[in-house]
């Protein structure tokens, strides 16, 4: 006769409760998590609200200032979207305005880009006195409104003789205390003090390592301070208004609040040239996009 033993107590219930703590099929290890509908719901209803007053602009470039005026105002595109684009693109002189701007955004991204990189490697992995109270230095400077410099900034250009010059929007913009903080905080983390000390060891300068080390492995953060850099002189306004004219060296903001002016704004021709100026942002998030999103989360991944 042959006698079969159960197990009792704690090991009775181990295989129980290994099936309840057994976690499901999605969580796993190589699952794939799947949205529900309100998930979906959620992200429709924010697409929508983010796109409505590019939406709204592209509509009431295409109407009349008369249409507009009315009560309810128009939901739909109208007819007359070619005719004010054309009448703001000669009127506010927009050709020039966007070469003025491309070289001004340009220039100022790139130089910011270069100088953030080489101030924030020094600051993230340099030894030196004083480094702790220089970078909190650069951060109060961030706290400071840009507002309170424009009348020494002015009186300097003025005194320079370069107003209505485009050098005179280039030169205050060479420098970020916020991209010298960006690319500090992120070099302390994707750069490892190992590749550093190992190209030390081979006998190399600090010139070359920034140019063979820190360049490829900021590669990604440079890219996203470029983009946030472009995207900010591109859109800058007050001190462009100040130093520079329409009918001199417009930028592209300059150049659409000249629009505006007169005793009945048309504010057709308004959204029309704010129209022409939002495309070539979005044209550039639209080619490039993609590779800056990958080379944030490759750089995340080597971090």
């Amino acid at each position: 006769m042959t006698t079969t033993l159960t197990p009792t107590g704690a090991s009775a219930q181990e295989p129980r409760r290994t099936r309840r703590l057994r976690r499901p099929k999605a969580a796993r290890a190589g699952g794939t998590l799947h949205a529900g509908p309100l998930a979906y719901a959620v992200l429709v209803l924010f697409s929508l609200g983010s796109l409505f007053p590019l939406v709204w602009t592209a509509i009431a470039a295409s109407r009349d200032n008369n249409r507009l005026a009315e009560t309810p105002p128009p939901f739909w595109f109208g007819s007359n979207l070619a005719h004010n684009l054309n009448v703001a693109w000669n009127d506010a002189n927009l050709g020039k305005a966007f070469l003025n701007t491309t070289f001004v955004a340009g220039v100022s991204a790139a130089t910011v880009v270069f100088l953030s990189t080489i101030a924030g490697f020094a600051f993230a992995k340099l030894r030196f006195k004083g480094r702790n109270a220089l970078m909190l230095i650069v951060i109060g400077t961030m706290m400071v409104p840009p507002q309170l410099s424009i009348i020494p900034l002015y009186m300097m250009v003025a005194k320079l003789d370069w107003t209505d010059q485009l050098q005179a929007v280039i030169l205050p913009s060479l420098v970020s205390a916020f991209g010298v903080f960006f690319m500090r905080q992120y070099l302390m983390q994707a750069l490892p003090d190992e590749l550093i000390e190992a190209a030390r060891v081979d006998g190399a300068s600090s010139w070359r390592v920034v140019w063979h080390i820190v360049f490829p492995a900021a590669r990604p953060a440079m890219a996203v301070l470029g983009m946030l850099m472009f995207v900010q002189a591109w859109n800058d306004f007050l001190w462009p208004f100040l130093v520079l004219t329409q009918n001199g060296n417009p930028t592209v903001q300059v150049a659409v609040s000249a629009l505006g002016r007169g005793y009945t704004p048309d504010q057709s021709l308004i959204m029309a040239g704010a129209l022409l100026g939002t495309l070539p942002l979005l044209l550039v998030f639209a080619v490039f996009g993609k590779q800056i999103v990958g080379g944030i989360m490759q750089g995340a991944v080597k971090g």
